[in-house]
């Protein structure tokens, strides 16, 4: 009787269960359940990852007529914790990000000409030299200009899932660095640990894909804008990219993050330092964001130095002498990245890697300001996730693996370098360079500018009052009257106006916006010729003119059919002298500070 060899995949690993071919589905799943040490109701058996295919352990049915065949993969998952407790999502269940869809659909593969010197076949026939090119292709991504060091991340699933077995036994899987809990063999570390809980050692390798392959400002005066603040203060600036992510065209299967705003939280910054400080209107803009079709995409912060004031140069200091991130900015975005992990149904954790990226500010060759971009490698966010990568006090350049202690076990942590005689040698990763943990993204600005926010006029940016640059209503009126001969459509389209009509104290319309966010996101004037004869846009005005010293008729900036009529409708409302807000007409007392008619 014939011997075969079935694969089943747990969440703690996979392993081979032998059977024969008459074998019935119901004495295997008794030889599974010996296998992993489960009891015959603690688990269920199914064909697919997907959980669909279930193998029924009631069943008289043989394995030849479950068509189930030598080297098969079934997957077992537990329906308790015992022994195993992971939890495994159902990958079917995962949404992928709108790119992530629209790139699994295409083709992907490199079309070439037939060339005349060395096809000798006709127009219809192919050979090695005009053949199409798989989208991983190390040769054709490497005479690219400038070459490219890393295939696409969907590039990478393809090399996964091609073949004979065209992906059947393709996982993508995340790297834990903890102990798995739920063995009952020995006590709980630090007093027992067995190979079963206990995490593999890591070697650290250069990642051979990257999640994000490019990433472009929509125009300069996106950056120019962010660098402003060191400009007038010396002290550096971070911030949040909003943006989408795009097919970028120029490498296979590759995704672009395009940014359209820089939002800037709370923060303490000096000449060397930076301090993120808690944000209250976090979830407005989120809200905001989403509402208008944008994602955070990544962080932006600046490392410059003036070298010389009066030509404008600074200082190159990132190179390959010094470090191109540091330790400390590794783990900031490993932390972040962990943050926005990029769904993926590959994995059974239904995550895996992200697509967040991280843009410094910094000095180049040329003593110029330069925007250079990267990620940090899968297993840079695996040590940080899991609390087991320090940054070195005294070299930047140094990340330090941390020491198993009774509180926590960190598993080993190697890198491999060339010793003074060209040998390979592998190196315990204390300290460890963190050039090992980097990937490279390149960052452009389009020949031809796109505009999100269309507005030509710019309105205060958040968090600004150290430069004596508020989001106020004195600032909106002053906004307002520079814009007289615009559309409406044009004044309203500024993210930070946007943002500042929904958080600010006096007359937020967080409940009230999605209107006109719906007009920007679709450049609808008609849209936004709606929502200015709403009566919170009257409110706005009102309140613009009594700060102002303007009346509202003065407001007209350009808008089909002059002041709105809900102005009208609204005079009479009364202004607070002590504190201008505007309150409803028949009140006595002011709504907002609680004081009598002025």
């Amino acid at each position: 009787m014939s011997k075969r060899i079935i694969r089943v995949q747990s969440p703690d690993g996979m392993k081979k269960v032998p059977s024969t071919k008459r074998e019935t589905a119901a004495g295997f799943i008794k030889q599974v359940a010996k296998e992993f040490g489960f009891n015959s109701n603690g688990f269920s058996i199914y064909q697919n990852r997907n959980k669909t295919g279930e193998i029924d352990s009631k069943t008289s049915k043989s394995l030849s007529i479950l068509k189930i065949k030598h080297g098969d993969m079934l997957y077992l998952y537990p329906s308790g914790s015992v022994g195993v407790p992971a939890e495994v999502m159902d990958t079917a269940a995962v949404q992928e990000d709108s790119i992530d869809q629209y790139l699994a659909k295409q083709d992907g593969k490199i079309y070439r000409n037939r060339d005349a010197q060395l096809c000798r076949h006709g127009a219809l026939g192919k050979c090695v030299h005009c053949v199409p090119l798989e989208p991983f292709d190390e040769d054709y991504l490497n005479h690219l200009d400038p070459p490219v060091k890393q295939m696409s991340f969907h590039a990478y699933i393809r090399k996964l899932t091609g073949g004979a077995d065209k992906g059947k036994f393709a996982a993508l899987e995340n790297i834990s660095c903890k102990i798995k809990s739920g063995c009952e063999g020995h006590p709980p570390w630090p007093e027992g640990i067995c190979t079963k809980c206990q995490p593999s050692a890591i070697t650290l390798n250069r990642q051979r894909y990257r999640h994000v392959d490019n990433i472009m400002f929509e125009h300069h005066t996106i950056a120019d804008r962010f660098l402003d603040y060191w400009r007038k203060t010396g002290s550096q600036r971070m911030g949040y990219l909003y943006g989408r992510y795009t097919e970028h065209k120029d490498i296979p299967l590759a995704i672009r993050a395009e940014v359209a705003a820089i939002y800037e939280p709370p923060q303490n910054a000096t000449q060397n330092s930076l301090e993120l400080l808690e944000d209250p209107r976090a979830a407005a803009v989120e809200e905001i964001a989403a509402k208008l079709g944008l994602v955070k995409v990544g962080w932006i912060f600046t490392d410059l130095i003036s070298e010389d004031t009066r030509i404008g140069t600074v200082r190159y200091s990132r190179n390959q002498d010094s470090y191109y991130l540091s330790a400390e900015e590794c783990i900031t975005s490993g932390y972040f990245q962990n943050l926005h992990s990029n769904p993926c149904r590959l994995s059974r954790d239904g995550h895996f890697g992200s697509k967040f990226v991280t843009v410094v500010a910094t000095g180049g060759p040329d003593n110029q300001v330069h925007f250079e971009s990267y990620q940090v490698s899968n297993q840079c966010m695996a040590l940080v996730r899991d609390e087991c990568l320090l940054p070195c006090r005294d070299a930047p350049e140094l990340g330090y693996a941390k020491e198993s202690s009774s509180e926590q076990y960190v598993p080993d942590v190697f890198f491999k370098d060339k010793d003074k005689f060209g040998n390979d040698v592998t190196f315990l990763a204390r300290p460890l360079p963190v050039e090992y943990l980097i990937i490279d993204i390149t960052t452009t600005f389009p020949k031809d500018p796109q505009f999100t926010f269309s507005s030509t006029e710019r309105f205060p940016i958040e968090n600004r009052d150290v430069l004596g640059e508020t989001q106020d209503f004195h600032s909106l009126s002053t906004y307002l009257s520079q814009s007289s001969s615009t559309s409406f459509l044009n004044i309203v389209s500024d993210f930070h106006l946007l943002l500042f009509l929904v958080t600010n104290e006096v007359m937020p319309l967080r409940d009230s916006i999605g209107l006109i966010l719906e007009a920007v996101k679709t450049s609808n004037e008609d849209l936004a010729q709606t929502w200015k004869k709403s009566e919170q846009w009257a409110t706005i005005e009102q309140l613009c003119s009594t700060v102002g010293g303007q009346p509202p008729s003065s407001l007209d900036y350009g808008a089909v059919g002059g002041p709105s009529a809900a102005s009208s409708s609204s005079s009479a409302m009364w202004s607070c002298l002590h504190c201008t807000f505007m309150n409803q007409p028949g009140t006595e007392l002011c709504e907002m500070c609680s004081l009598p008619r002025g």
